[in-house]
């Protein structure tokens, strides 16, 4: 059994701030490290439960955040930027996918809670249902035939995660107090909860009949003029001065649109005012 682990940074151990997921300053080293323990004992779990390989696919800003040299040395690391699935790289063998390290959406209560763009997305429907990161990449597994067997985060990603993935085992590392303050567990007690969930989710690994159908989204920013930038995306419709929205023949092509969207929107920003 191969699994995918997908591992984001805003839900790891201790995380709180968004200087502690900023690539390159003294929070994000030390919280790194902190993250890089997460994916460690997510792994050691799954190996425990018969996993035979677990692929980690960076998925937070820079996608060079792991420590490679304190992994287990059974894990393969797949780190760096551009991959054409973005968080979801490697689902297409897959047998399993596990979400460590996820948030709650944008609009939603929860630790550094956002979708994709930190603070110009205020919201995401797919289907006409608020989307999470982790609902986005849950379609897209489930289109690759791939269940979502764990999720880690705090107490409000797991809310999330049993709208997307009932069966999953989850992992609240931490209780949301604010968007920037939560009340955290220290990092050991962390990593035995994850390993033991990791090797529990196990049971729910196997490829599973594909899921193809049309899919709408819809993206509200803070701005007008990132709805306007959005919009001259071929197949993006504005449908108000914030809300765009589109349609697509797949969830993976639907996510290839939503990068497009945030390299658009995201050049389109201009300075303290966004």
């Amino acid at each position: 059994m191969q699994i995918l682990v997908s591992a984001d940074m805003e839900g790891a151990t201790g995380v709180t701030w968004s200087r502690d997921v900023e690539p390159r300053g003294p929070e994000w080293h030390r919280f790194r490290d902190l993250l890089t323990d997460d994916v460690n004992a997510v792994a050691l779990g799954l190996f425990d439960a018969g996993a035979d390989d677990v692929l980690i696919n960076e998925a937070h800003a820079t996608m060079r955040n792991i420590v490679l040299e304190r992994l287990d040395e059974r894990i393969r690391l797949l780190t760096g930027r551009h991959k054409p699935l973005g968080m979801m790289q490697g689902i297409a063998d897959a047998d399993g996918v596990a979400f460590v390290g996820y948030h709650a959406g944008a609009g939603d209560r929860g630790v550094l809670a956002h979708t994709y763009l930190a603070n110009s997305i205020t919201g995401v429907l797919l289907d006409g249902v608020p989307a999470s990161e982790g609902r986005l990449n849950a379609a897209l597994a489930a289109e690759h035939g791939v269940p979502v067997i764990l999720v880690t985060g705090d107490d409000r990603t797991c809310v999330d995660a049993a709208g997307y993935a009932p069966a999953a085992p989850t992992v609240a590392v931490k209780t949301y107090v604010s968007r920037y303050a939560a009340i955290c567990l220290p990092p050991a007690r962390t990593a035995a909860m994850q390993r033991a969930a990791a090797a529990d989710a196990m049971s729910l690994a196997g490829r599973q009949a594909p899921t193809t159908a049309d899919h709408r989204i819809e993206i509200e920013y803070d701005a007008t003029h990132l709805a306007d930038a959005a919009a001259t995306v071929p197949t993006v419709e504005l449908l108000s001065e914030r809300r765009v929205a589109y349609h697509s023949p797949s969830m993976e092509r639907a996510m290839l649109t939503f990068r497009v969207l945030g390299s658009v929107v995201g050049s389109a920003r201009e300075g303290a005012y966004g």
